[in-house]
């Protein structure tokens, strides 16, 4: 199989604007899958690397990281997927495969550095264009199988804000604790994945967040449990001690401290949010065994 052209949007320089761009996409080799994307979610890193705001973005930036479309074409030794399959393309699409984080299963930790789907150096030097754009080739490990039942439309955004969340709650068993509490700091688009998969957890769940605006959304719409304005001082310290798990989806720099009270002894803060920096006393984490861990995207 030959290159491809393929038509997408690219950002030229630092203002983010979006225009359409043509470039080559690598032919279909024997272990990659060929995918129409038929959609692709929005996500913050799209607007941080169209404006450079980390200082590394390799122009003309194709962001897109939430992809989700059909099988067209698929390598002779793919075994995972057919033509026509419905599938999902995430945050990274390559990596040692060699390592012991790859090994694993724990790709998007790998020793090597795991590359991601757009702005990434591939193993042959290219630099990689993300989903917006209507098809991307990747290899078939990075590719992850979509429910033919399940609309392509809402699973593009599992692929980035679902898996980021979801991972962290996994790990630390939250899937298995129905009854227990949850706290979700923040409702964007973080926010939002941590309170369904909350509740489908059977979790007990409170939102807090700075905006009353919220209210309405995360009670009524998202079935959360509770609604705090975390700068009311009382409604945050009738919550001290009750909380078995926090999840912190908040970009902006926020206290710690806080929110580290409401935890139970044992209790767990997962951190997922890019705040500039966090700030707490060790106190904090001392009395009561307190847990703070921190958490990117997922493996596959």
């Amino acid at each position: 199989m030959s290159s491809e052209d393929c038509l997408g949007w690219a950002a030229r320089d630092a203002s983010g604007h979006l225009s359409p761009y043509k470039f080559n996409r690598r032919a279909v080799g024997d272990d990659d899958v060929h995918v129409k994307i038929t959609h692709c979610g929005v996500c913050y890193a799209d607007i941080v690397w169209t404006r450079n705001k980390f200082g590394d973005s390799k122009y003309p930036v194709v962001p897109g990281h939430e992809i989700a479309g059909v099988v067209s074409k698929v390598g002779s030794n793919v075994k995972r997927f057919n033509v026509g399959d419905h599938v999902g393309v995430g945050t990274y699409v390559n990596s040692c495969r060699d390592c012991e984080y790859c090994d694993d299963r724990l790709e998007h930790q790998c020793s090597k550095g795991g590359v991601f789907t757009f702005n990434g150096v591939d193993s042959d030097g290219t630099i990689t264009k993300g989903g917006y754009s209507n098809f991307i080739v990747v290899h078939e490990r990075y590719c992850f199988k979509i429910p033919k039942s399940y609309p392509l439309a809402s699973a593009a955004p599992l692929l980035c804000a679902g898996i980021t969340v979801y991972s962290p709650m996994i790990r630390h068993k939250m899937n298995e604790q129905p009854g227990k509490s949850l706290g979700v700091i923040g409702l964007g688009g973080l926010g939002h994945m941590a309170v369904k998969f909350g509740k489908a957890f059977g979790l007990n769940v409170t939102v807090f967040s700075t905006s009353i605006s919220k209210k309405d959304e995360a009670l009524n719409l998202l079935g959360a449990d509770n609604f705090v304005i975390s700068s009311d001082e009382d409604q945050m310290k009738r919550l001290t001690k009750t909380l078995d798990f926090i999840i912190d989806t908040a970009s902006g720099d926020h206290p710690f401290d806080p929110y580290l009270a409401l935890l139970k002894t044992l209790g767990i803060l997962v951190v997922v949010g890019a705040a500039n920096e966090i700030k707490f006393s060790p106190v904090s984490l001392f009395f009561g065994l307190k847990t703070i861990s921190g958490s990117s995207v997922g493996a596959l």
